[in-house]
């Protein structure tokens, strides 16, 4: 329409033919957005007629006549939109209108061209409504897991980030079920029971965490099939029974009936205290057994339980991209494979199942799992010394972020590789190095 009328106006006398074919695009193009009361007051038959010198100030009126029959549209979705956001009882919500549309014309001597054009983009704009949603557990933007079950796998004690996870999760109101390690489930279960766990299970409402199942659960293995006779037989297994990961996710899929929530929580590599120079074949194919393609198994068979929407979050570590001396093993490979498998899960999950896949890389924690590589705390006083947010890193702030990629607020989020370490994985040179000082 803008076009018709800024061709319209640059018309001579000469070209009366084509001015008035110009205008009457104009006026079928103007009266498209108006509602069919309001174009009839207008006489249409006459600005047809009108002299050229005036066509200015007759699209300047049609204009006008837009604006306020766009603002009474707008009004009414608004009222219409108010009495159904009213109805819902899930959540408090208000609508507010875009700013008003209203403008007053005092001269057709304003620029046709620039007038047409901010005419037009605030009538566009005025058609829509900025809906602001309160989320149901407190004002203003929170996460809202009430109704939605979550499986983590890979907690252990009450220290890790599986636990911390756990607990952001129970927080925002989530429903909780655990798969733990089988050789650890019996000292878990244990501590749980003794009350060994209260004061971290402490939630902010005063109440304790609580799971709704605990299972056993070992991710190495995919099926019975796939467990060796010396495993089977160890004592630590004995007296546990579907614990490989399809026997687990047809475990849930009985208990819970489905699942929105999937944490992989789970990393391993036997030889991590060795440099990849001296590691076996075995210790390398190991790591990314337990630390990598147990995600994608994890996946393969808890994605069929899952709910549309639902989201799949792992843990990842800046070994993967960066060089990390004493994390070897292949522990830095597996990590660089969870990533990339990640990436591909979300475009092949989200395709399949209609879920999202991320991952968290966090920075040092000194968690029971962490002092297994024997150099942790060295790595908690670099990172604090050199990272731009100068503090060490707390295992709720991951479970928090964790809170926020399960939730609908992340929900165009998947593919991502999500760094939760005080910001150290962009630094480029240790601050605190001796290379650094100068001479005196």
């Amino acid at each position: 329409m803008y076009n018709c009328i800024h061709a319209t106006c640059r018309v001579g006398k000469g070209n009366k033919g084509q001015a008035i074919i110009l205008r009457k695009l104009f006026l079928y193009s103007l009266k498209a957005i108006m509602p069919p009361s309001d174009a009839k007051r207008f006489a249409v038959r006459d600005a047809y007629r009108a002299p050229h010198a005036s066509f200015n100030c007759c699209c300047l009126q049609f204009t006008t006549m837009a604006l306020q029959s766009a603002t009474r549209i707008q009004r009414a979705a608004a009222a219409r939109s108010e009495a159904i956001l009213a109805a819902l009882p899930a959540a408090r919500v208000s609508a507010r209108p875009f700013a008003s549309m209203r403008m007053t014309v005092t001269s057709p001597s304003v620029q046709t061209s620039a007038f047409v054009r901010t005419a037009i983009r605030k009538a566009a704009a005025g058609r829509a409504l900025s809906v602001k949603v309160a989320a149901v557990n407190g004002s203003g933007l929170k996460v809202d897991l009430r109704g939605k079950k979550a499986f983590i796998a890979g907690v252990a004690d009450d220290q890790g980030f599986g636990w911390a996870i756990a607990k952001a999760l129970a927080e925002a109101g989530a429903e909780i079920s655990l798969g733990v390690w089988v050789p650890a489930l019996n000292i878990f279960k244990t501590s749980f029971e003794k009350g060994k766990f209260d004061e971290s299970r402490k939630l902010s409402d005063g109440s304790l965490m609580t799971f709704s199942h605990i299972y056993p659960m070992d991710a190495v293995f995919d099926t019975m099939a796939d467990v060796p006779e010396e495993v089977a037989a160890n004592k630590r297994y004995a007296g546990n029974k579907k614990w490989t990961v399809a026997e687990v996710a047809e475990c849930v899929a009985q208990d819970s009936g489905s699942i929105d929530i999937l944490i992989h929580s789970l990393a391993n590599g036997p030889e991590v205290v060795k440099p990849l120079l001296e590691t076996s074949r075995k210790g390398y194919l190991a790591a990314l057994s337990a630390s990598s393609y147990s995600l994608i198994s994890m996946v393969q068979r808890f994605g069929p339980i899952m709910n549309e929407g639902g989201a799949v979050v792992s843990l990842t570590y800046n070994a993967s991209n960066r060089i990390i001396p004493g994390y070897g093993g292949g522990m830095s490979t597996a990590k660089a494979a969870l990533e990339s498998d990640t990436r591909v899960l979300a475009y092949e999950a989200g395709r399949k199942y209609k879920v999202r896949v991320n991952t968290i890389s966090a920075g040092p924690l000194g968690s029971r799992a962490a002092r297994a590589i024997g150099f942790i705390d060295d790595m908690i006083r670099y990172s604090y010394e050199n990272s731009p947010i100068q503090k060490e890193l707390a295992a709720i702030e991951v479970g928090n972020v964790a809170a926020f990629l399960v939730s609908p607020l992340s929900s165009a989020v998947t593919g991502h590789v999500m760094f939760v370490d005080n910001g150290l994985n962009v630094m480029g040179i240790a601050t605190d190095s001796k290379t650094l000082d100068r001479p005196q």
